[in-house]
């Protein structure tokens, strides 16, 4: 009798919540009387009015973020509906401000618009409960599509977006990332991410664009902009997040939120400049490292969060924390006595919102008492209130707190799915071709094989449906393998599966070629780290085995980190794939058989041996002559071949001499030399002959794509500022500002260098 009660309950908080949104076309709440609920007042001042007006128990509550399995089935982990009384003890007893649905938290069924009802059932029950009526905001991570949505089109991780070396393209899929969100009703995406991969040994290398800060930055920037776009179909807006702030992919043993040793130079010249776009384009969250830099966890360190991020980086938006990283601060990283003391440590430091995400009551009580003790000043708790409220203003929460249920489906179901081919192919690099692709849409029989071949949780990697990639329970996404990609692209072919070696073998005799497609099995985090990122001694086997037949062996990659090769680095042709998404095999197949003409360039170092950790291009030289031990790689960052040719002419500057507050404008003439069109990234690096600290031999300031008819030539222009070619001054303590230094430089396209002088 009390479950029927319960169900009737929690069916009547749905059919109240659809009642509000029908009866409400636009979604807008009428204001109820109070200055701050007046839409057509400053954002400020809404802000100070609400502000002066909350309780500290309803101040502390808006500084907590709690997960959605505390408000259903058994009030912790069991996926049932939302109850009532566990929706009490969150967002009435403890006045949370914030809800998240972690890697796989979904309602059920996992639909869109079960997501927009779950969602405004929610919000309907906290603006009841809230004295003040101040709406909820919910948070997801949606790193490549609206990925926990099973029926969400997901796109390639960040680390196949990086070799595309388009901002464009990124900010159309943060437009569509944005929309699908919005439209379910979560208005805080924890993505993306500026994390530069230098090491790929860890777990979450696949969740970065790459290993060079500009070109990272920039793709997260044109993401963030696509993401926070102004919505056009009535919705409040979404917040993107940066992340995650600073210095967390390069943990010192290559593991998941371990602890990192990063020189203040490297930091402020290498780490920090990847995230600082993100914050030039306004994005309206930032979430903290998990780990310890220098022996100081990022979540206790003010110099981090407050130094950097506030007073040099300008940030003004929301820090919260990952997943209970403050409770880390207590029993992981013993920082602190207990959770109270952890509490006024990340606080004090400038953490705006925890991710608890579990004890709500336990997170606001010890909040409480350290304002009361004095350990951490009333003036911060108003200063990170200030911060939340402002971003629940701006993104028009309080005017637009539900979605419509009824558009949610058509919104999200299958949507933007050309977008993703074209993103995926856009993606893939075509690092190796003997003569062998493309390969022939008339060919009597191709063999497929290999454990990525038909694979879809191989395919999509971590993040999608579950934090660990598609679960044992859950439906399968509906994504194209490249088993059905090569099977739509060469309808009249007999396109043969071949899962096992022997069968690979066999079939590979009388074949015109064979496709061996070797993956990776999905993860996130810790469970995705490995001390071996290196293709097993099967998948080489297996490589070796058909190339034994004599035919052409077309190897494709679908892994989210560079794998150490061995015997395969020597295959006829070598595709790089990453983790493509839903559309990857349609978009694998288009390269192969070249309905697209590969334009991918590697936005990360591809390592020959399992001990180049941690790796990149910009690697400064040493004493030592021996040639491994400088930059030695399988294949170089900024690599990637086409089936046409080009040439780049040497670059011009239009100004030979700039002053350290300018901007620097390249020229240089590209041709398409061969007889396809195609697409080629232009990269432009700067060459300091002589500095008083050790620099790069090229460190990369701009790029641009240019699509080129075959036989066509280009002028292109690329502008940077001059403020990039900072280092960090002093000596080897760091303990100098990130300047400029005068003298002369090399602006350096391809083979081809001219010089630059800084006055």
């Amino acid at each position: 009798m009390l479950r029927s009660r319960k169900r009737t309950a929690v069916a009547a908080l749905v059919s109240l919540a659809l009642l509000v949104t029908g009866a409400q076309a636009s979604g807008v709440m009428e204001p109820a009387g109070q200055d701050y609920q007046d839409a057509r007042a400053p954002v400020d001042r809404r802000v100070e009015s609400l502000l002066k007006r909350m309780t500290l128990e309803e101040k502390v509550g808006q500084m907590t973020q709690i997960r959605l399995g505390k408000l259903r089935g058994n009030c912790e982990w069991n996926p049932g509906p939302l109850r009532e009384d566990c929706m009490k003890a969150v967002l009435e007893d403890a006045k949370v401000g914030s809800i998240l649905s972690g890697g796989g938290d979904a309602p059920n069924p996992n639909t869109p618009r079960a997501w927009a009802e779950m969602t405004n059932t929610i919000q309907k029950y906290a603006l009841d409960h809230s004295r003040l009526r101040i709406p909820l905001i919910y948070g997801a991570d949606g790193v490549h599509g609206h990925s926990n949505v099973l029926s969400a089109t997901m796109f390639p991780h960040q680390i196949g977006l990086g070799a595309t070396w388009n901002p464009e393209l990124q900010e159309q899929l943060g437009a569509s990332t944005g929309r699908a969100m919005r439209a379910t009703g979560v208005f805080w995406n924890f993505a993306p991410v500026s994390d530069i991969a230098r090491d790929t040994r860890w777990g979450r290398y696949y969740e970065t664009y790459s290993e060079d800060p500009v070109l990272a930055g920039a793709l997260a920037a044109a993401n963030v902009r696509g993401q926070q776009a102004e919505p056009t179909d009535g919705t409040a807006k979404l917040t993107a997040t940066a992340k995650h702030f600073a210095g967390y992919s390069e943990p010192f043993n290559g593991h998941d939120r371990a602890p990192a040793q990063l020189p203040i130079r490297y930091l402020q010249d290498t780490v920090l400049p990847a995230f600082q776009p993100q914050f030039d384009a306004g994005v309206g969250t930032v979430m903290i490292n998990s780990g310890a830099v220098n022996g100081v966890p990022a979540h206790a360190s003010k110099y981090l969060l407050t130094t950097q991020l506030r007073d040099r980086m300008g940030f003004r938006g929301v820090a919260i924390t990952d997943w209970e990283d403050i409770r880390f601060l207590v029993d992981r990283y013993h920082v602190a006595a207990d959770y109270e003391e952890a509490i006024a440590m990340a606080v004090n430091a400038g953490v705006d919102m925890a991710m608890e995400p579990s004890d709500a009551a336990g997170f606001t009580s010890g909040l409480l008492a350290g304002v009361r003790s004095g350990a951490i000043p009333g003036k911060r708790i108003d200063q990170a209130v200030r911060r939340i409220l402002k971003l629940k203003f701006e993104l028009g929460l309080f005017e637009k707190p539900f979605v419509d249920v009824e558009k949610a489906d058509a919104i999200v179901n299958g949507a933007d799915r050309a977008l993703a081919r074209q993103a995926a192919a856009e993606s893939t690099v075509l690092l190796r071709n003997d003569g062998v692709l493309p390969l022939s849409t008339g060919a009597g029989k191709l063999v497929v094989t290999g454990d990525a071949a038909d694979s879809v949780p191989r395919q999509l990697g971590g993040w999608s449906v579950g934090w660990q990639g598609v679960p044992d329970w859950s439906a399968m996404p509906e994504a194209v393998t490249v088993l059905e990609g090569i099977r739509a692209a060469a309808p009249s072919s007999n396109v043969v599966s071949a899962p096992a070696q022997a069968d690979a073998v066999a079939q590979a005799g009388d074949a015109d070629a064979v496709v061996v497609v070797l993956g990776e099995d999905p993860g996130a985090e810790g469970e995705s780290d490995t001390e071996e990122p290196a293709l097993t001694a099967a998948q080489q086997g297996l490589v070796d085995a058909v190339r034994a037949a004599g035919k052409p062996v077309v190897v494709v990659l679908l892994t989210g980190r560079p794998q150490v090769l061995g015997t395969v680095a020597d295959a006829p042709a070598l595709v790089a794939g990453w983790l493509p998404g839903s559309e990857g095999g349609s978009a694998i197949a288009d390269v192969l058989f070249g309905a697209v003409n590969p334009s991918g360039k590697l936005p990360v170092s591809w390592p020959k041996t399992v001990g180049d950790q941690p790796f990149s291009y910009d690697q400064p030289r040493g004493a030592n002559t021996v040639p491994s031990s400088g930059y030695d790689p399988a294949f170089a960052f900024g690599h990637g071949l086409s089936y046409t040719t080009f040439t780049t002419s040497a670059p011009t500057v239009k100004s030979a001499e700039v002053r350290r507050d300018e901007q620097v404008e390249v020229s240089v003439t590209v041709a398409n030399t061969g007889a396809r069109d195609g697409t080629l990234v232009v990269p432009v690096y700067v060459h300091q002959p002589v500095s008083k600290v050790l620099t790069p031999e090229r460190r990369l300031v701009g790029f641009t794509r240019v699509a080129l008819k075959a036989g066509e030539q280009r002028a292109v222009e690329v502008t940077f500022d001059v403020r990039r070619l900072a280092v960090t001054s002093g000596d080897m303590d760091g303990s100098g500002k990130p300047e400029v230094a005068k003298g002369d430089y090399e602006v350096v396209v391809g083979e081809e260098r001219t010089r630059l002088t800084v006055r």
